[in-house]
């Protein structure tokens, strides 16, 4: 086994552990690798070891790698900030996108997805710790945006996601993703067909499990650091 798939597989295992600590069925939590920087070459060998899904952070580095891979038919996944700019491309070239933060972006994904393809399944960024610095619509706007994004055409919602303040605290870790948990439950109380929670990453992934996640974003713990070279 190679070193990336032997990762791989330590990151499932996590992921099983976490899932049976707290009675969830592991199957129900999918493995997003975030291969943002890293090869084509990389994401082809983790393809080889049965990793289906793949996030990107940058638009033309993700299109490249669709573009180099598209025999081995992966799942495709944009989960950064998208500017107006970009959205034709990615509405173009991805299966998902996780940081919808404004209408707007949702519109033009929607105007933008061709009638050739499936809907584009879209996660609303929710910015579950108020920080200045990260995007994401806030937890009172959320609901207002939500409903609007569902009435789009050629955009199916998904559900949520979130990228907290980082803690090494297990229980602190947990408390922003039950307010993501929370929030879902009221807007499918609300009559919203959400079936993801967008949450969990190399470091925290055991604390969304628990409250919840049915999707996990890991980069660093399958490929190492971030390869900025």
């Amino acid at each position: 086994m190679t070193t990336l798939g032997a990762r791989l597989q330590d990151v499932l295992a996590r992921i099983a552990r976490a899932a049976q600590q707290h009675s969830r069925d592991p199957a129900k939590v999918l493995l997003l690798a975030v291969s943002k920087t890293w090869p084509a070459a990389s994401v082809a060998e983790l393809a080889a070891a049965g990793q289906r899904a793949f996030g990107e952070s940058y638009v033309q580095e993700g299109v490249d790698k669709i573009t180099a891979l598209r025999s081995l038919r992966l799942d495709w996944h944009f989960i950064g900030s998208l500017q107006s700019n970009k959205t034709r491309i990615v509405a173009e070239s991805f299966d998902w996108v996780h940081s919808v933060d404004r209408l707007r972006i949702a519109q033009r994904l929607s105007e933008q997805r061709p009638d050739s393809l499936p809907p584009l399944s879209v996660c609303l960024q929710v910015n579950i710790s108020g920080e200045a610095t990260k995007g994401g619509v806030s937890l009172a706007a959320a609901p207002t945006l939500a409903q609007a994004v569902a009435a789009l055409p050629r955009l199916r919602l998904r559900g949520l996601m979130a990228v907290p303040a980082p803690s090494g605290d297990f229980m602190t870790q947990r408390q922003p993703f039950r307010c993501l948990r929370e929030l879902s439950e009221r807007l499918q109380a609300d009559g919203l067909q959400l079936d993801t929670l967008s949450m969990g990453m190399s470091h925290d992934l055991e604390a969304a499990i628990a409250e919840g996640a049915t999707l996990v974003r890991v980069g660093t713990a399958i490929f190492g650091e971030r390869n900025t070279a």
